[in-house]
């Protein structure tokens, strides 16, 4: 009974596809992978990519760039075209081996866009700590939990010289367009978005899905997350679904992001998929996800390219 009823609400969903691909204009690639990623969750299948996508992630780039004496990798994609082009900046959550997102990438470059996808320290192969475990070290050695909390927010800002290095290095590419970047990513990746925005860095928009959602329960990391917006200067999106591990960030931001006007806003989205990491880390990345709130996204960054 439950799988009929999950059934149900995924072929509502499958409606809010069709419509949101003739608007955001998915392509045939990109409107297959979310069909397959609506059936795995009503049939609760294990994740999987078509052919095609996994075609797709073939043409992956890996590129370097360099960051407090380290060499790092990031994921690379090229849309069609010569000349320079707009780019997305993508960060990566919190995993210990990030993908390589070739869902989000395909959305993306079929609107032109490059996309990039760099890791910081300490994830992969990389050299240095692992963040998350580093946050484990202090919670072992300390008992103050407020100290606990305002350490593992520090070790954001140290992880965000990477994403700062790699904007540099984004930027430096001649076939980047420099004046058209934009930063997103999910989770950490949305933490590390919103510290980046406070930064004068010439990027012209920010968009975050769940920035903390995970560590909502650290007071800490909300007041440093406000702190991050109220500082941002330019256009900011922030996303997040319903069934998100917790709407508190949306809660507590969106008062901000609407007082700094147009195009900078909140939108929580229904629940995704069955779980809350589905309304997490899928409604993200997921082709499945992109049907939802591409066309938002689009028209957010169209005005944020606009605004001098």
């Amino acid at each position: 009974m439950a799988r009929f009823l999950v059934g149900l609400i995924l072929s509502a969903l499958l409606i809010d596809i069709n419509t949101a691909a003739e608007r955001v204009k998915l392509d045939r690639i990109s409107t297959e992978q979310a069909r397959l990623e609506q059936k795995q969750l009503a049939d609760d299948e294990p994740r999987a990519l078509t052919d095609a996508m996994t075609e797709f992630r073939k043409t992956v780039e890996i590129s370097h760039y360099k960051s407090d004496g380290r060499e790092l990798p990031g994921y690379f994609y090229r849309p069609r075209g010569d000349g320079k082009h707009p780019a997305i900046l993508w960060n990566h959550g919190s995993e210990k081996e990030p993908r390589a997102q070739p869902e989000l990438a395909r959305f993306y470059t079929e609107h032109g866009f490059v996309f990039f996808a760099p890791i910081r320290h300490g994830h992969g192969n990389t050299d240095g700590p692992y963040i998350v475990d580093l946050q484990n070290a202090i919670k072992e050695k300390e008992s103050d939990l407020d100290v606990v909390r305002r350490e593992q927010v520090k070790l954001h800002d140290v992880y965000n010289a990477d994403v700062v290095a790699a904007l540099a290095w984004l930027k430096a590419q001649p076939f980047i367009d420099p004046e058209r970047i934009i930063v997103s990513g999910v989770s950490y990746g949305g933490i590390q978005t919103l510290l980046t925005a406070e930064k004068s860095l010439a990027v012209r928009g920010f968009v975050a899905f769940a920035p903390g959602a995970m560590s909502f329960a650290n007071i800490a990391l909300r007041e440093r997350m406000q702190q991050a917006v109220r500082n941002c200067r330019a256009p900011m999106l922030l996303l997040q679904a319903k069934n998100d591990y917790s709407t508190g960030p949306s809660e507590i931001l969106a008062p901000i992001l609407t007082a700094k006007g147009p195009p900078s806003h909140s939108t929580v989205y229904p629940a995704f998929g069955n779980t809350n990491q589905h309304g997490h880390g899928a409604f993200a990345t997921w082709s499945l996800g992109t049907a939802q709130w591409g066309g938002e996204v689009l028209e957010f960054i169209e005005a944020a390219f606009k605004q001098q």
